[in-house]
């Protein structure tokens, strides 16, 4: 089994182990409105410490945005080639994958605004009642965007130090998507860590996807 497969089990593994532990162990209401949230005391301790940040809210805006951006980027370059091509099947596989992928992202993201795993340890100056929190969705959307870009950036960005700069870029705007919206406050810990998991796992089964086709 490739490293990369192996990889996104792993990270799955350890996102579904997350949604037990927070369903059943330290289970307390902390949370607004005498919501119960799971691991409360690791959960409450460090909202104490980072409290509500409107500021880094903004810049995890931001940088989900240019992750975006780069996503778009691959979009557009896949329409391209099927107005020229006049086939969806002739489009680059992993442009291709890569739809898919966001697909499977935005499916995700639906589950988790319906299947409610913890709400936010606030509720924000535009809402008037608890929102759902887990698994961070700017975590997620931006992990999964820019790493996935990172992924097939190689196979359209030919020269090294360009390749190079694009990649460190998408990592620096993946790094502080997290570090932003682990200290603006506006979700619990372990929805950070979820949100980092589960974008593992769906990069590293994406990764994986690609190589099979280099190897064949």
């Amino acid at each position: 089994m490739k490293k990369s497969y192996i990889i996104s089990a792993v990270s799955a593994a350890l996102f579904l182990l997350m949604i037990i532990l927070i369903k059943t162990v330290d289970v307390a209401d902390i949370g607004p409105e005498g919501t119960k949230i799971g691991l409360s005391s690791i959960n409450k301790a460090f909202h104490e410490l980072t409290g509500l940040n409107d500021s880094w809210d903004k810049i995890a805006d931001y940088t989900m945005l240019l992750a975006f951006v780069s996503g778009l980027a691959f979009a557009v370059l896949g329409l391209v080639q099927l107005i020229q091509r006049k086939s969806l099947l002739k489009v680059d596989r992993e442009i291709l994958l890569l739809g898919g992928l966001y697909v499977v992202l935005g499916i995700f993201y639906v589950i988790f605004e319906k299947v409610v795993i913890n709400y936010r340890p606030e509720i924000l100056s535009d809402e008037t009642k608890p929102e759902a929190s887990f698994p961070s969705s700017h975590v997620m959307m931006a992990c999964v965007v820019a790493g996935s870009v990172i992924v097939i950036l190689g196979r359209y960005i030919k020269k090294a130090e360009q390749r190079v700069a694009a990649r460190l870029i998408l990592s620096v705007v993946m790094l502080i998507s997290v570090a932003a919206r682990l200290v603006s406050g506006v979700h619990w810990l372990t929805d950070i860590i979820a949100g980092v998991l589960l974008s593992c796992a769906l990069v590293f089964l994406y990764k994986g996807l690609i190589e099979n086709d280099t190897e064949e």
